[in-house]
């Protein structure tokens, strides 16, 4: 498997994607964005679709429409007693047509099936070493970005309230948190599809949360865990004819069931005690 360049690079791209993927999505669990991160997954397919159709990498059209669809959903209001049922309805418009736009221009571009199928749920054949460079920086932007607020970000996170009253910009960390899971999202879309990132953004965080409450180690958990998944997955879509987004589902998925069932124990002694 290690002779062939291709392997070499997936492994390459799906260990980046599934380090960064495992940071934002720690952060976007917590704070309970996950319908936000639905969309810019479904947004990336789109993107990849424009880009195909005009001769571009799709790499391109990834996080230009998920950076894009980040910034809007950023400016979406939220504030007042309706704030919450706006934010969903546009963003679930914002969904929806965008998922729209995707299946047209592959309609227009006249290609195979196996191109939507990999737009959509993945492939690690493909991956260039350009496209991993592209990757190492966009992962070491979001980090950065991340450790920069990440203290205010958490604050913000748990409490809002409490971190706009001690003057903390909630708004602007809120915009720049989109932003830097959009760029998230079109990372781990060329691994996982469009519509299986959730099994990189959210449930090894979820399944870290699920264990532990302290951000350190929930985030060093969720990092292996994410990374774990990757590299089992890349072996088994070696192996077999199916797409490695089943294969990195199914995995963190069952990572997450084992987590929560690990939980019963506890709380069934912490009832009794």
């Amino acid at each position: 498997m290690w002779v062939f360049p291709f392997m070499v690079n997936a492994f390459r791209a799906g260990t980046i994607v599934a380090v960064v993927a495992a940071v934002v999505g720690w952060f976007m669990v917590l704070r309970r964005q996950s319908f936000a991160g639905h969309t810019l997954a479904v947004v990336g397919f789109p993107g990849a679709a424009g880009a195909t159709l005009v001769g571009l990498s799709t790499t391109y059209g990834y996080f230009a429409f998920c950076v894009t669809a980040a910034v809007v959903l950023g400016l979406i209001p939220r504030v007042g007693p309706d704030a919450d049922g706006l934010e969903s309805a546009l963003t679930g418009t914002i969904q929806a047509f965008l998922l729209a736009c995707g299946f047209l221009f592959a309609a227009l571009y006249k290609g195979l099936l196996g191109g939507v199928t990999a737009l959509l749920f993945g492939s690690f054949l493909g991956i260039t070493a350009m496209q991993v460079w592209v990757l190492l920086v966009v992962a070491i932007a979001v980090l950065v970005v991340l450790a920069a607020i990440g203290r205010p970000l958490l604050f913000a996170s748990i409490d809002p309230d409490a971190a706009a009253g001690r003057g903390v910009p909630v708004r602007l960390l809120s915009m720049l948190f989109l932003v830097v899971l959009g760029a998230a999202v079109a990372g781990a879309s060329q691994i996982t599809g469009s519509l299986l990132v959730f099994a990189l953004l959210v449930m090894p965080a979820a399944t870290a949360q699920a264990i532990t409450a302290s951000p350190r180690l929930g985030l060093a958990l969720s990092i292996a865990f994410a990374v774990v998944v990757t590299w089992v997955g890349l072996i088994a879509a070696y192996h077999s004819p199916y797409p490695i987004g089943f294969f990195v589902t199914t995995l963190a998925f069952a990572g997450y069931v084992l987590a929560r069932l690990g939980r019963l124990p506890l709380r069934t002694v912490g009832a009794v005690a």
